[in-house]
């Protein structure tokens, strides 16, 4: 269903769209507390560890606690708002565009819609038109997402505002070139990997296991984040360094902090303060999260896709009944 299939033509562009938007806003409610929690290890100076006394969050268990304690249950739904119409952008962009690419690339070329290569290529090209659109909402969310108490921004229209009148309006777009640098290729795997285990699942699972077709994808989809994120991670973390510039009033009860005068010098920095392992700090919250999101978001899409499709099938049908 994920992909243009000229031998099952049911899902039009908007109806790619309509379902890409309602799988974004179901997973993001299911995952926000796992991205307050990767947010949160991502943009801390300090080693991750209980023997750093200056380290805030040590683990995710650890973390959990804290948050919850210093900050209440509604913590981990911090920034939801931008969030959701990040995932409902986002996902209205990327499948609708996936669809329009893969169908335009078997429809003028002589690839096959398809192959696992044209899913990595048309998946990536999705993915940046999709971030272009939603950039200045998810740099909202991750303002949201990292102010600790008392808060600097009351609510999205005040962010928004003093954001522009302070920083200008280029800084709804900060951490876009690392964004873009990395999104093409975590985005294109997760399409190809989702392909290819998709293939590979239909190859090993006997004809009579095929009725769990459900949650075939959403554990195709979990293994597919998962090997995607890894491979992609530490732009992640470059990206969330960049957009919590100017922001450093805000972060100053959750540790040391930072400037970065660009990607090239955030890179340098994280290296020479933090070693190696800070290019994967906040990974195992990130992982559960690249793991349940991508899973819920196949499962999703293709759940939604079914749907229309039956809808449509049961409207022509009483049509021509009728």
């Amino acid at each position: 269903m994920v992909g243009y299939d000229p031998e099952a033509k049911c899902v039009s562009t908007a109806e790619a769209a309509a379902a890409g938007s309602a799988s974004g806003l179901v997973t993001r409610v299911l995952i926000s507390p796992l991205d307050v929690i990767k947010i949160r290890f991502q943009l801390q100076v300090e080693q991750l560890s209980s023997r750093n006394p200056g380290a805030k969050y040590h683990s995710i268990l650890q973390a959990v606690q804290r948050i919850f304690q210093e900050e209440g249950l509604a913590a981990f739904w911090k920034g939801h708002v931008p969030a959701q119409f990040l995932s409902v952008g986002y996902g209205a962009v990327q499948f609708m565009a996936f669809e329009s690419l893969t169908k335009l690339v078997h429809n003028v070329t002589s690839y096959d819609a398809r192959d696992s290569f044209v899913h990595f290529v048309c998946g990536g090209l999705a993915a940046c038109a999709a971030t272009v659109a939603v950039q200045p909402v998810d740099t909202l969310r991750t303002r949201f997402a990292a102010q600790g108490e008392p808060k600097v921004y009351r609510n999205l229209r005040h962010a928004v505002v003093t954001m522009y009148q302070t920083e200008g309006p280029r800084t709804f777009y900060r951490g876009l070139t690392p964004t873009i640098v990395a999104v093409f290729p975590y985005a294109g795997l997760q399409f190809s990997f989702y392909n290819i285990l998709q293939q590979v699942s239909e190859w090993v699972i006997p004809a009579e296991g095929k009725k769990g077709g459900n949650v075939r994808n959403l554990v195709c989809g979990s293994c597919a984040g998962i090997i995607s994120k890894t491979l992609t991670y530490p732009f992640d973390v470059f990206k969330k360094r960049l957009q919590v510039g100017g922001f450093e009033q805000a972060r100053a009860a959750f540790g040391q902090v930072r400037v970065y005068r660009g990607l090239l010098d955030c890179i340098r920095q994280i290296l020479r303060e933090e070693g190696p392992g800070g290019f994967f700090k906040g990974l195992s919250p990130s992982l559960l999260k690249a793991a349940a999101s991508t899973g819920l978001v196949f499962f999703w899409y293709e759940l939604f896709c079914s749907l229309l499709c039956t809808l449509k099938s049961t409207d022509s049908a009483a049509r021509k009944e009728g």
